[in-house]
């Protein structure tokens, strides 16, 4: 007897075939049949032709922290997430002084310690949370521990110590490294000392993840310094939230897919990631550099979480300049005086670029949202995998269904070493989606983002409900996912 049958269910395998209608026995945390499944169980539900998939990999997370202070982690199962890759955009867990130093601007409060990344997917293992997390080694918080925010090569000495730090957490099962060169102290590194480090990794089948230089006017030049770090290092590269910011650099990403096919071309494993906006979210002091907002105009940036000015929030900097009475850059300078960790939404995006990047087979979807979960942040916390399933698949047709659902399950987990996850075949983790594929929809906005989708029914992670008719259950059933 089964411990679990789902009937009459829309099968989505993952890997990109058209769906076919069955069922799926789950024994304890493993899928044991998928099919024609014969025989009883002690749970039976009855799908009545709803849509099952593999539960949803979000790649692109800034979970690192939320995974331990909100184990329920029900912004994310809601949507379908049972998996999130944590540790982007060179902000990973460890070491704890420097990571918890980077995750101030989300979480203000006490946060507790772990040695090593070995310390944070143990922690994962023995408080889990309501999703399986993977985690990224930070190149930011390893250069920050080492060096703090000096603008200079390190020296031999500090790049050993790093080294320690990337070994550490390759040897923890850390499934790649990731950068933010946008970010200090990440943008004071220059090529060659990413290359070092990445090459630690070389064999490992572990990835190189950035969030690159400049996603504007230098976005060519970024991508090809992405895929020179790879082929150098002879690691695999994932370009995160693949797009092209600011007006003057509209139309680029016909350019920068190209860069991608031709590298893959030559063998390179490189792959991007994609969130479904036309607006971005960071931190306020990375939009102002040297005086200035260095690719956007301040009516583009609004406030969406200030914990020390809620009045703030929903506001443009622009709106706030001129309640102050001064210019912007007047207005920035005392603003990042009085609320540091100013969190912000940024537009500055077309949706014919959202578009062409969502179409290439290059792509697949991670959130980046950040788990600031007062004030009004980014909606693509909530509703990312909804909106590509629901808007742009069912509604607008950028891709047939089961391509978006591949983009999302077989595709990630393939790229990221994920072996047991996101299929629906015998053997594999029972972390799963039932969801209607006529219904489903991400229901925040800019203004109200907090919305929870419409149209999951039910999530599971390795065997567990963790979503019973859309709303969050005990289950805390994730678990530490290492590199094979």
């Amino acid at each position: 007897m089964h411990d679990l049958i789902i009937r009459d269910a829309l099968i989505y395998d993952g890997l990109g075939g058209a769906p076919v209608r069955g069922d799926l026995a789950v024994d304890g945390d493993t899928i044991a049949a998928v099919g024609a499944v014969s025989g009883a169980a002690h749970e039976t539900v009855d799908a009545g032709g709803l849509a099952l998939a593999p539960g949803f990999i979000d790649v692109h997370t800034h979970d690192d922290f939320a995974a331990v202070l909100y184990r329920d982690m029900a912004f994310k199962t809601a949507g379908g997430v049972t998996t999130c890759v944590v540790g982007n955009c060179g902000m990973g867990a460890a070491p704890w002084a420097a990571a918890s130093q980077m995750a101030r601007n989300m979480h203000p409060e006490p946060l507790p310690e772990w040695k090593g990344y070995r310390g944070y997917l143990a922690r994962m293992e023995s408080q889990p949370p309501a999703v399986n997390v993977a985690a990224l080694i930070g190149h930011g918080t390893a250069r920050l521990s080492v060096m703090g925010t000096d603008a200079r090569e390190p020296t031999g000495a500090e790049m050993q110590a790093m080294k320690d730090i990337v070994a550490e957490g390759v040897e923890a099962g850390a499934v790649g490294l990731s950068s933010g060169l946008i970010y200090d102290p990440g943008r004071f590194a220059r090529t060659q000392e990413l290359v070092e480090l990445a090459s630690l990794m070389h064999g490992t089948g572990a990835l190189y993840a950035t969030h690159m230089r400049d996603e504007g006017k230098g976005l060519l030049e970024s991508v090809s310094e992405a895929i020179a770090i790879g082929e150098q290092a002879g690691v695999p590269v994932q370009i995160s939230h693949h797009k092209a910011s600011g007006r003057d650099a509209w139309g680029l990403v016909t350019q920068s897919l190209k860069l991608i096919e031709n590298a893959q071309a030559r063998g390179l494993d490189v792959h991007a990631d994609q969130y479904p906006y036309t607006a971005g979210s960071t931190i306020l002091s990375a939009m102002f550099r040297d005086g200035r907002f260095w690719f956007t105009a301040p009516e583009n940036i609004v406030i969406a979480s200030a914990r020390a000015k809620r009045e703030w929030e929903g506001h443009s900097v622009a709106a706030i300049a001129t309640q102050m009475g001064c210019d912007t850059t007047q207005a920035v300078t005392r603003m990042l005086a009085e609320a540091p960790d100013a969190t912000v939404v940024v537009h500055t995006m077309c949706e014919d670029d959202v578009r062409t990047v969502m179409r290439h087979p290059s792509t697949m979807i991670g959130s980046d949202g950040l788990p600031t979960l007062s004030g009004k942040p980014h909606p693509r916390l909530y509703g990312t995998f909804a909106r590509v399933l629901g808007h742009y698949a069912r509604d607008e047709g950028v891709m047939p269904l089961e391509q978006a659902v591949h983009r999302m399950t077989g595709f990630p987990a393939k790229k990221f070493g994920f072996t047991d996850r996101g299929v629906l075949r015998t053997g594999a983790k029972a972390d799963l989606v039932l969801f209607d594929p006529e219904t489903i929809i991400d229901c925040g906005t800019f203004e109200d983002p907090k919305r929870l989708p419409k149209g999951i029914v039910s999530v599971y992670v390795n065997g567990a409900l963790t979503v019973h008719n859309g709303k969050s259950t005990d289950a805390r059933a994730g678990r530490a996912l290492r590199r094979a």
